[in-house]
């Protein structure tokens, strides 16, 4: 039995017990992640942007309260009256010692069991290899033809379409249209992922929907679509919800896109791009043009010159030019032989002269000659009555020999 305490326990504050107990509910582990589910009620939305309601059930009611940051996330349309599953933590609002469920995760009821179905099918298809790395194919840089599944009339499909045409409007362009939500959507979408690979000449398909709840693209988590996709012959790009949004089909397709905007980005190449690589082709292109052409300029001048030096041409111009320089040589040597000669005819000339008879007979002397031309030198060549002929400087004197 327990003993009366001999002092009174000293009291605490409404503060102090309400803090503590925060602190306990903080320190549960279970308490701090955990999902909860019923019914919407007393909904909120200040200005502030966080929102408040009531979570209840036939038997009892939670506060609930989720921060702006959290708000902006929820994809479910928060109204009076609907079932939700939510996910967060306990905790105390010391102001009004009430405890409340700090909610960052909510979501329709119901989806907790096609999460747990997700990841069931997404194990036993994972384990057959329909999402191994080895079987992604390469998408084309370049292609002709892209195939498009989805809804036609859905905002997806024109989200598509206007991107493509912006950024590569030379590709064509063909629809396999199918449903993309319940339950007619998975053989419809399995239908034309196989519709395009019959037709032959597809270059790449694009698969996808805009966003939606778990429920709402469950039809790409359908065993039936993962498994045309995974069997497509053609390259596949899945463009299904938004960012956060993730399908069975994005991990058997060989490319996820974050949206069906993103899967027709990653289909195409920009043709900005394009213009911007192809005028720097024809740059290399010019460039290496002008190399070639530089190279074989001055090739075909070497050829030239070559020619030029083994041409008869310039044999017969190298000789006419070594003729004109002989003859000039010729010319010049002739005239001074000419000179030499004459220089030496008018020194014999001089040297005659000297030596010439006539001119001792200038100076008084004179030339007898016989009948026969012998010159007379003495007078025993000549006898008594012989003509002789007797040669002066100015003439010649016919005489007879009277005496000697």
């Amino acid at each position: 039995m327990a003993q009366p305490l001999l002092l009174p326990q000293l009291a605490i504050s409404v503060s102090e017990i309400t803090h503590y107990l925060r602190q306990l509910l903080e320190s549960d582990e279970v308490l701090q992640d955990v999902w909860v589910t019923g019914e919407i009620s007393n909904l909120s939305r200040p200005v502030s942007g966080h929102v408040y309601f009531s979570m209840k059930d036939e038997g009892a009611a939670l506060r609930c309260v989720i921060w702006k940051s959290n708000a902006l996330r929820l994809r479910v349309a928060l109204q009076n009256g609907i079932a939700v599953e939510a996910h967060g933590y306990i905790s105390l609002y010391e102001r009004d010692g009430q405890y409340q469920l700090y909610i960052d995760t909510l979501r329709p009821a119901g989806e907790g069991y096609l999460y747990q179905e997700f990841l069931r099918l997404k194990a036993r298809l994972e384990a057959e290899g329909l999402f191994a790395a080895e079987r992604k194919r390469p998408i084309p840089a370049r292609p002709r033809r892209i195939g498009i599944v989805t809804s036609a009339t859905g905002a997806a499909l024109q989200d598509m379409l206007n991107t493509l045409g912006r950024r590569y409007p030379l590709v064509e362009v063909i629809l396999a249209p199918a449903a993309v939500q319940g339950t007619e959507a998975p053989p419809e979408l399995a239908a034309a992922i196989r519709a395009l690979n019959k037709l032959g000449g597809v270059d790449v398909i694009l698969i996808g929907r805009g966003g939606g709840s778990l429920e709402d693209l469950w039809a790409f988590n359908d065993e039936r679509v993962v498994r045309a996709v995974a069997g497509s012959s053609v390259p596949v790009i899945a463009g299904i919800g938004h960012e956060t949004d993730f399908t069975l089909t994005d991990f058997a397709a060989d490319l996820r896109a974050p949206t069906p905007t993103g899967a027709a980005v990653q289909a195409t190449p920009d043709i900005a791009d394009l213009k911007q690589e192809l005028l720097a082709t024809e740059s290399r292109l010019a460039a290496a043009l002008q190399e070639i052409l530089s190279y074989d300029r001055s090739a075909l001048e070497n050829l030239d010159h070559s020619l030029q030096r083994v041409s008869p041409l310039l044999r017969i111009q190298n000789d006419s030019q070594r003729l004109d320089e002989l003859a000039l040589r010729l010319e010049r040597g002739l005239g001074h032989e000419i000179r030499l000669r004459q220089a030496r005819l008018a020194g014999n000339e001089d040297r005659l002269r000297s030596l010439n008879p006539l001119a001792v007979l200038k100076r008084g002397f004179a030339v007898v000659r016989r009948q026969d031309g012998a010159v007379v030198i003495s007078i025993g060549q000549v006898q008594i009555g012989q003509d002789l002929s007797i040669h002066v400087s100015d003439g010649e004197i016919e005489t007879k020999v009277i005496r000697i």
